[in-house]
């Protein structure tokens, strides 16, 4: 089951099936795309928090749904949204969208949870989070971005320590190698997250947008080109669609926001 809040400009979805510790069924996979999706679509909406009901964030796939899991994943149409079925899985677990997912990791983000979790733009952990990959102890594969995303944040040795052994990594550790931003204490996890979402709000959501598809587009890359490609990405922006005026005024605002906060 996976349920929502509003949260102003923000939404909070979460994964709400603590009794099977969040596992993922193919019906979940299918609404929580809907509801990414449903968010992505309402231009009141300037960011995602994802969670998961406590005691866990997720435990990953539900191995008695596995088949119909991959199924129906491998089934989905494009679109979506309040217009129609789940949108085709383009990231991992979570669909393609343009505003931005932040992941409050709540308690054991396992597998198929980790994945879910790597789909996030950056994550916020409790105190009580583990990381775990455990495909190779269950005789699976990942197909949820695992062998792309977690050597990006951790580097691949550590990610192949990580696949390879099973072992669970605690928040802490999980921190010190960049898989996620901060540990927090866990009563302070949600409010921690909202207040970074609130800051994500605060700014232009077309920009946030187009900023999101350059680190999609760029943030793996290291040759020459890619500095290029920037470059030119941020000439074509600023000739169609920068405002003088609005910028002025974001500039100013933000400029007296930090003289306030010295």
């Amino acid at each position: 089951m996976i349920t929502t809040e509003r949260h102003g400009p923000v939404v909070l979805v979460v994964l709400d099936r603590p009794e099977a510790r969040n596992a993922l069924t193919g019906e979940m996979i299918a609404s929580l795309g809907s509801a990414l999706a449903d968010a992505d679509a309402d231009p009141d909406v300037a960011a995602v928090v994802l969670t998961g009901r406590d005691p866990a964030f997720c435990a990953g796939l539900d191995l008695t749904d596995l088949v119909r899991t991959y199924d129906d994943v491998a089934a989905a149409p494009r679109g979506g949204g309040a217009s129609g079925d789940a949108p085709v899985v383009n990231r991992g677990l979570t669909p393609d969208t343009s505003t931005p997912v932040i992941g409050a990791v709540n308690g054991p983000a396992v597998t198929g949870g980790l994945e879910l979790a790597l789909g996030c733009d950056f994550l916020i952990a409790s105190e009580r989070a583990t990381f775990a990959d455990t495909h190779a102890r269950v005789g699976v594969l990942p197909a949820g971005g695992m062998t792309i995303r977690l050597p990006q944040l951790i580097g691949v040795n550590r990610a192949r320590q990580m696949s390879l052994t099973g072992d669970f990594v605690d928040a802490a550790t999980a921190c010190a190698w960049g898989l996620v931003n901060e540990v927090v204490a866990h009563d302070d996890l949600l409010p921690r997250a909202l207040e970074l979402a609130r800051s994500v709000a605060e700014s232009d959501p077309a920009t946030v947008a187009e900023l999101r598809a350059m680190y999609v587009a760029l943030a793996h890359r290291g040759d020459d080109e890619s500095y290029r490609d920037e470059a030119r990405w941020s000439r074509r922006w600023m000739k169609e669609r920068f405002d003088p005026a609005a910028f002025r005024a974001r500039r100013d605002g933000i400029i007296a926001r930090g003289s306030s906060q010295q």
